[in-house]
This record gives structure tokens, C-alpha cells and sequence, in this order.
């Protein structure tokens, strides 16, 4: 890996096996050289970078207790999870992580027998382990170890709730590990925040917890230990109110631990192996621990790119002339002049202030602009509430992390006609973070909502001009507005802001033969593949559509009757999305063109960077233009794109 060496004893341990034959006093030089190398590698080649910092402690200890994989780790969201990467034999190759065709970011079952679970989306852990549990349990391995490692922010989700209720009246053998760090990528906000906190600084419960602890060790018998737990479970309640959440849900509560002291760690699970039935261990850490700066600014260091590790300047591409900004900022900016001049418009976003750039409404405007933890579902009928009370929500949500509040998409706003504006940021292949994180298919289950208008812009101008048009006061459906991750194509983007008539689209170019019809961004690759097919006197005519429902039938009657050829290009998945939309309107009316559709294909897109995605999915400018050239019939000329 050149440049990136392990340290003498990470060099040593290709699997927990060669962890487990160090003496437990090792066990801390094991920590620091992790914890370098995880430093060493994300400054030269990115990644994320607090959240394994944070879990270098109890990565160490869990594969050194446990006997992983027969044991089974299951990691929430996976952010935390490059230390488990590289105990369990992939240092060598750490360097490939997000890379295109390299180590997936996230723990992915195909990849490793340690992988138990894929993860990257948040809350999954407890449910999944609870699931490997009781499926232990009816096969009589009562020995087996199921471990999940939550992180506080991730418990504000509602699925983890679910997953306790169940877990605590099932007897199941789960050890549920609640990294709490006050932090997901933003500051956690909500009453559980509050309420851990108050666990953390309880000193009269924790000394009382440590004494009670130290009792169990010493008792001689059973009976004793049993009296101890009455006694210490009763007391509990005198002592502070704090651990009767998880008490009253059926779970034996430990805590909290410091967990960045490995050897209590191992310690305490050694003890808590030997304790059946379900359980939960707060652990006290910090993200970014070990790298003074990632400490200090967690939300900047959560995924800061390449930096140089003695410094800390984060590298940065040097800009000589004005560029676009990103989609994510456009919007940010745009909707706080919206607001200034509509005193009905709310913004919402589950845990993404930073990323969606809402966090300019919520400095600027906090009693108008939420961000409600992680929580789609709640999003979403919240937004459908203050609908209601005729306010003007703008409830912002990446694509993938939609999905999660799809049935209150249908039930509470669709249903309902309220007006609600979804803005759906990360649309379409994200890059690094592959599928877990893609934003494939809300055109397909957007788009088949009764009472749903779904749009998607080409460039800054037009994601202004639907923003606009979505808060009218006569836009009176459900709203979705789609844009991708990155950035737009305008430098001077803060157009004069004007309504677009819904289910409109418009021309780019006239043309010939064949018509491209586009929706959203990868419009522009169109534009630059007509720039090069012109070199070849091809002249394909160029449509943005601008609307996927409404589509715009009036200009599909003209591209039907003057084109004998039609080219679809979409930032999603083909399968229901854009062009089948297109190909039904044919259908519908009896026209019969030649339809090719491009878009992301059938089947899991891996990660990788977004133009090397767009490149295998067949959709970038090249691809486009080679799609024209096998609908003419034509060959590829020389100095074509590349």
C-alpha cells in the first residue's frame, strides 16, 4: 500500500484469531496503531473518518472477546466500521475503499464472512441481531454471541424502538452496544439526547451501579446473585429515573462504560458473555478521538476528503474561475428567499441539516426550519400536519433515505392531497457510497401516487423556478423535485425566479431523425453528446421534459408524429421509471416509434465515482451519443468522446 504502513503489531493480525494471541496489556498499542493507520489511510485516499476514530476501543475489544464470525457483529449505518475492516483481513487492501471496484464503505455480506449484516442505512442493527438471535435460539446454539452496535443518533429512528420492544420479552441471547457520542453527522437533536445525558452524569446511580457490579462478582451462589439483581433493580428507581426505559422494555441495562478504555471494555464483555437473556451496554465515546481536529468540529470531520494528517488543512480543488455551486446549496439559498417572501414556507429534513443544506434556513429562521433526527416517517407525516394549518412545507429528504417514509408519502399526504414539497436531494448515482445510498427509484415510486406531481431540473435556474412554482398558493398536489448530488452547471445561478406551468417541458435543440428526451441533470450530458454528434452531422432534437407526472402530453403528440426514433435518458432506474412513463403515453395512443431507454439498469450499481458510474450505466454524454449512432446506424467517427 506504499506510503501506508501498519504498525508492528497491526502488521501481525489478519484475522481476530491473531488479535486473540496478544496479551490483554497489548491490547492498547493494537488501539493507537489502528488508529493511525485509520488516519494514514483516510488522509491519502478519504473516506469517513470520525466515526471510526470514535469505535477503535471497542472494535479491538469485541474481536478480541468475542468469536467473530461464529459470533455475530452486526454494525449500524457501517460508518463506524473501518476498524472491523481491517482486523478482519483487509488492511492490505483498505486503500481500495470506496474506490470503484475496491472495498465497499459499508459492511457488505458478499464481501466477508465477518460482515454479518449489509448496513448503510441507519437503525438496522438491533432488529437484524434480534433476528440472527431467535434463529439461534430455535436451533439450540445457546452459546452463540449476537452483538449490535447502535450509535445514539441512529436510536432516534423509531425501528430501534421497535426492535427493543420486542427484543426484551424475547429471551433471545442479543447484547445490544449503545455507542453514545452526542453525535450522528450533525449534533443529535430530540428528549433521547436529553435523556442519555442524564444517564451519563447521574453520579448517585453509577457509583450505586459499580458497587452492585462488584457485589454480583463476589457472591458465592445463585440465589445470592438473584437477590442482588432485586435489590439493585428496586433501588434503581430511588436511586434515578434514568435507566427505566430500557429496564421497563424487558432489557438488562449496563452503564455507561468508558469506551475508549479497552481493557474495561474487554473486561465487561467478557462478564456480559456470561449473562443470557437480552441486554444493553452504554458506552461513553467521542468521535473523531485521537485526532485533536476531528474532536473539535465533528460534523466537518464526519467525511472531510483527503487532508494532510500533520496540519489537518483539508486539500481543496483550487478554483481560477467562478464554478456551480452544488444542487444542495442552490436549494439552501433559494428557499430562504422564498420564505422571506412567503411567511407560510417550513422546512424539514430528518437529520440532514448539513447535507441538505437547511441548516442556512434553521441559523437564519430556527422557528421555521426542523431538523427532527433520524426519522423519515415522522418527516413526512409532520410535514402532512402543518399541510393541514395551510403552511407551505418544504420537507427535504435524500432520495435513498425516502424510501424509509414511503407509506406516509401514501397515506398521510397523497391520500390527503396536501400539498407538501418533497425535495429529493442525492437523486440518482451518489458515487462512493453505492447502493445502499443511490437514489434509483424514486422517479418509479413517486410517479405511481395518485395526486402526485413528480419534476426533476436540468440545471440551478430551473430547480429555483420549481421551488417557486411548488409554494404558490394554487399548487395545490403533492410536490417532488428531484436533483442529484453536486454539482449544477451555472456559476450565476440566482436567476429572477418565475412559475413553470406543471406538466410542461421544454425544447433544448431541433433536430432530425431522432429525438432525446431527458429529465432532470443528465440533461446536460445530452447537450454535450449533441455537441459532439454535430461533428458527425448528426442532429438529434433535444427535449427537456422537465416532468415525469404530469408528463407533457401536447409536446409528446409533436415528438411522436414528426420522429420515427426516440432516445429516454433518466438519472434512474429504467425498470417504471422516466421512459416507461414515456413508453406507455405511446402505447396509450397508438404510436409505435422506435424507444430506446437509458437510465440505471436492473440490477445493484456498486459504488464507485459518479462519472464512472454513469459511464458503466451507459448514460453519460458518450453514452448518449453512442445510442444515437446505433439508432442511425452510424459508426463511432474519430475524435468522438471519450
Amino acid at each position: 500500500m506504499g506510503e501506508i504502513v501498519a504498525g508492528p503489531l497491526l502488521s501481525q493480525i489478519d484475522s481476530p484469531d491473531d488479535l486473540k494471541k496478544l496479551d490483554k496489556a497489548q491490547l492498547q498499542q493494537v488501539c493507537n496503531e489502528l488508529r493511525h493507520f485509520i488516519i494514514d489511510c483516510v488522509s491519502i485516499h478519504g473516506g469517513h473518518f470520525g466515526a471510526s476514530l470514535g469505535v477503535v476501543e471497542l472494535t479491538v475489544a469485541l474481536h478480541y472477546v468475542m468469536n467473530t464470525p461464529y459470533d455475530q457483529l452486526v454494525w449500524d449505518v457501517g460508518h463506524q466500521a473501518y476498524g472491523h475492516k481491517i482486523l478482519t483481513g483487509r488492511r492490505d487492501v483498505f486503500y481500495t475503499n470506496r474506490k470503484y471496484g475496491g472495498l465497499s464503505g459499508f459492511p457488505k455480506r458478499s464481501e466477508s464472512k465477518y460482515d454479518a449484516f449489509g448496513v448503510g442505512h441507519s437503525s438496522t442493527s438491533i432488529s437484524a441481531a434480534l433476528g440472527m438471535a431467535l434463529a439461534s435460539q430455535y436451533k439450540g446454539e445457546n452459546l452463540r454471541q449476537h452483538v449490535a452496535v447502535i450509535g445514539d443518533g441512529a436510536m432516534t429512528a423509531g425501528l430501534p424502538f421497535e426492535a427493543l420492544n420486542h427484543a426484551g420479552v424475547s429471551n433471545a441471547n442479543i447484547l445490544i452496544v449503545l455507542n453514545d457520542n452526542n453525535m450522528s453527522i450533525d449534533p443529535n437533536v430530540g428528549a433521547l439526547k436529553d435523556y442519555l445525558t442524564h444517564i451519563t452524569t447521574s453520579h448517585a446511580y453509577n457509583k450505586f451501579r459499580d458497587d452492585v457490579w462488584h457485589l454480583l462478582g463476589k457472591l458465592p451462589t445463585k440465589d445470592f446473585q438473584k437477590l442482588a439483581s432485586k435489590i439493585e433493580a428496586g433501588l434503581k428507581g430511588v436511586v434515578s429515573k434514568t435507566s427505566n426505559l430500557f429496564e421497563a422494555l424487558g432489557l438488562r441495562y449496563f452503564g455507561p462504560v468508558d469506551g475508549h478504555n479497552v481493557n474495561k471494555l474487554v473486561d465487561t464483555f467478557k462478564q456480559l458473555r456470561d449473562i443470557p437473556g437480552p441486554k444493553l451496554l452504554h458506552i461513553k465515546t467521542v468521535k473523531g478521538k485521537g485526532y485533536d481536529l476531528a474532536e473539535q468540529d465533528q460534523t466537518l470531520w464526519h467525511a472531510p476528503g483527503t487532508f494532510d494528517k500533520i496540519t489537518g488543512k483539508i486539500n481543496k480543488k483550487i478554483v481560477t474561475v467562478p464554478e456551480p455551486p452544488k444542487y444542495q446549496d442552490v436549494f439552501g439559498h433559494t428557499i430562504i428567499e422564498l420564505a422571506e417572501q412567503n411567511s407560510l414556507i417550513m422546512g424539514i429534513t430528518p437529520a440532514m441539516p448539513s447535507g441538505s443544506s437547511l441548516k442556512f434556513m434553521m441559523d437564519k429562521m430556527p422557528d421555521r426550519a426542523f431538523d427532527v433526527g433520524i426519522a423519515e416517517q415522522h418527516a413526512v407525516t409532520l410535514s402532512a400536519g402543518l399541510a393541514t394549518q395551510g403552511m407551505k412545507v418544504f420537507c427535504n429528504i435524500y432520495s435513498s433515505f425516502m424510501q424509509r417514509g414511503y407509506d406516509m408519502v401514501v397515506h398521510d399526504v397523497a391520500i390527503q392531497k396536501l400539498p407538501v414539497i418533497f425535495c429529493l436531494d442525492r437523486a440518482g448515482l451518489v458515487g462512493d457510497d453505492g447502493p445502499t445510498h443511490h437514489g434509483a427509484y424514486d422517479i418509479a415510486f413517486m410517479r405511481c401516487i395518485p395526486n402526485m406531481i413528480v419534476s426533476a431540473p436540468m440545471n440551478e435556474a430551473e430547480l429555483r423556478n420549481l421551488m417557486y412554482t411548488a409554494q404558490l398558493p394554487e399548487t395545490n398536489l403533492p410536490f417532488v423535485i428531484r436533483y442529484p448530488r453536486g454539482q449544477g452547471v451555472m456559476p450565476e445561478w440566482r436567476t429572477p425566479m418565475k412559475k413553470i406551468e406543471i406538466g410542461t417541458g421544454r425544447k433544448i435543440a431541433d433536430g432530425e431523425e431522432i429525438a432525446i428526451l431527458t429529465i432532470g441533470h443528465p440533461g446536460n450530458f445530452a447537450v454535450a453528446a449533441c455537441k459532439e454528434l454535430a461533428t458527425e452531422d448528426l442532429h438529434p432534437a433535444h427535449y427537456d421534459m422537465r416532468f415525469v407526472k404530469p408528463l407533457d402530453e401536447a409536446m409528446l403528440h409533436e415528438i411522436a408524429q414528426n420522429f420515427s426514433k426516440i432516445l429516454t435518458v433518466e438519472d434512474g432506474t429504467i425498470v417504471g421509471g422516466f421512459g416507461s412513463a414515456v413508453l406507455e403515453f405511446m402505447a396509450e395512443h397508438n404510436y409505435s416509434p422506435e424507444v430506446k431507454m437509458l437510465g440505471i439498469p436492473d440490477r445493484i450499481v456498486e459504488h464507485g465515482k459518479p462519472e464512472e458510474l454513469h459511464r458503466e450505466c451507459g448514460y453519460d454524454a458518450r453514452g448518449i451519443a453512442d445510442a444515437v449512432r446505433e439508432m442511425l446506424n452510424v459508426k463511432e467517427q474519430v475524435g468522438s468522446l471519450v
